[in-house]
């Protein structure tokens, strides 16, 4: 993608962007050839910058985890347009000096979760991105670097391992994660992010943190009601981070080389390609595909 401007597609609760002071905004529905995505968007402005809302579990929190369809979730943002995704979402913490209320910039990933679409590719059209930094660099400093302009306690950089759940892990499961070199746990993080990248849309995380897992063994495990609880009480602090990267975002959108992810990808030779799944990719990968 040329220099340009920035559009920011924002994943997280679906509160998020009341409040946030969102200028000129509308709720739009969008509909994805992958089917329904969580609930429609609503796009708007802040301090000059186009951003795209999408409620990742839906109005009132409908959809849990393992049920979302993360494929049209992000067909849907790169069919508005954006350039970037940031998400925002809750994560128990793995060590000790992740406390709960901090902020967290992921860089990277460990995948157990079973049975979610993890690829807009399969039998007709095969492509293969890499993921060897799954997080874009560029997006995690800026949001970090905005959190902390908000009052957060910021931590740069920490891997995510992703659970199917919905149900919280065990603390055998926790301390096999920590011994894993895991530092936070959470549940929705991929495939998002693995579609992304195949998106070619920068992708950056910044997960708050709600608790300290299972693995204190002089604990009680997680509670749903106090995640909830520490959720509300910081986010005003996740609007207010959105607010400050509004206002620090270079005025000009340099390019990114996970804008051309998909450039030397495919392995399926163009007579080989299955039509139809092409022309459901005509959004996540029509610059290559043409």
């Amino acid at each position: 993608m040329a220099q340009g401007g920035w559009h920011i597609g924002v994943i997280g609760g679906s509160g998020l962007a009341d409040g946030v002071g969102l200028e000129d905004a509308q709720e739009i529905p969008v509909s994805s050839p992958f089917g329904e995505p969580s609930g429609p968007v609503t796009m708007g402005t802040l301090d000059g910058v186009r951003f795209t809302f999408l409620a990742r579990h839906g109005a009132g929190h409908r959809l849990p985890p393992s049920a979302i369809n993360y494929r049209a979730n992000i067909d849907v943002l790169k069919r508005c347009g954006v350039t970037d995704i940031l998400s925002l979402s809750a994560i128990g913490s793995l060590r000790e000096e992740l406390a709960p209320g901090d902020f967290v910039a992921v860089d990277q990933l460990i995948d157990r979760t079973a049975g979610r679409e993890r690829s807009f590719f399969g039998p007709g059209l095969v492509a293969h991105v890499s993921l060897a930094d799954p997080l874009c660099p560029r997006l995690s400093g800026l949001a970090a670097e905005a959190a902390t302009a908000a009052g957060a306690t910021v931590h740069a950089g920490g891997c995510y391992v992703a659970i199917e759940g919905p149900q919280f892990s065990t603390r055998a499961e926790s301390g096999l994660y920590r011994a894993w070199g895991a530092d936070v746990i959470g549940m929705t993080a991929l495939p998002e992010a693995y579609l992304a990248r195949e998106a070619e849309l920068p992708y950056a995380l910044l997960a708050m943190v709600t608790d300290y897992d299972a693995w204190r063994e002089s604990e009680a495990g997680v509670e749903a009601a106090h995640v909830f609880a520490v959720m509300k009480a910081n986010a005003q602090t996740a609007r207010s981070a959105l607010r400050h990267l509004a206002a620090s975002l270079p005025p000009k959108r340099a390019a990114s080389p996970i804008d051309t992810a998909l450039e030397h990808a495919f392995a399926t030779d163009p007579a080989a390609r299955d039509p139809e799944l092409v022309a459901r990719l005509g959004a996540v990968a029509g610059r290559v595909l043409g």
